[in-house]
């Protein structure tokens, strides 16, 4: 499935046929870019199908949970933190894991493993979206409790990578990890 060269390592989703490209980071394999499946509960940001091609689709976190193709899944929060780890920890990562370009006033990232990360904002059980282009914010498979769960994000003006946790209905993206 994966070539030797990391950069030229892709994955199609048996599901839908969508291809995408893959890097390893350290010890895990990562999909370079974000969830992009017409899961039922999922959405486009905006309900724009343009903003599927750039940032993936939003996926409230009980989706999220089963989005991710055959063969991957949904990271835990520990699989999130040895990525974090493995990029310079917390207060460095988030420049090191955003997209070269993408980002809101040009406050882009060095993309230096590959990861591509882009700012696809969220949406809320209400039908709003905010914050394209300034944020970025990815499920993990932790529960904070019954109505809530973990989250990572970036943030355009930072390079951080937070953690927090927020109710399972708000719609955020979806990285895949390999099994």
């Amino acid at each position: 499935m994966f070539d030797t060269k990391p950069e030229d390592s892709y994955f199609e989703d048996p599901r839908d046929g969508r291809v995408y490209k893959t890097m390893k980071i350290g010890s895990q394999v990562w999909m370079a870019e974000n969830l992009n499946y017409n899961a039922s509960d999922s959405r486009y940001y905006e309900d724009n199908p343009a903003n599927g091609d750039k940032y993936g689709r939003l996926y409230d976190w009980k989706t999220a949970k089963e989005a991710c193709p055959p063969g991957w899944h949904l990271p835990s929060y520990e699989e999130l933190q040895i990525l974090v780890d493995f990029a310079g920890g917390e207060k460095v990562a988030g420049r090191k894991l955003k997209a070269k370009s993408g980002w809101y006033n040009y406050c882009n990232g060095t993309d230096e493993f590959g990861f591509s990360a882009l700012p696809g904002g969220y949406g809320g059980s209400d039908g709003k979206f905010s914050y394209v282009g300034d944020l970025g914010y990815w499920w993990s498979t932790a529960e904070f409790s019954s109505y809530s769960a973990y989250y990572r994000s970036i943030n355009y003006s930072s390079c951080n990578v937070y953690t927090r946790y927020i109710l399972k209905s708000a719609l955020f993206s979806v990285r895949c990890l390999c099994d």
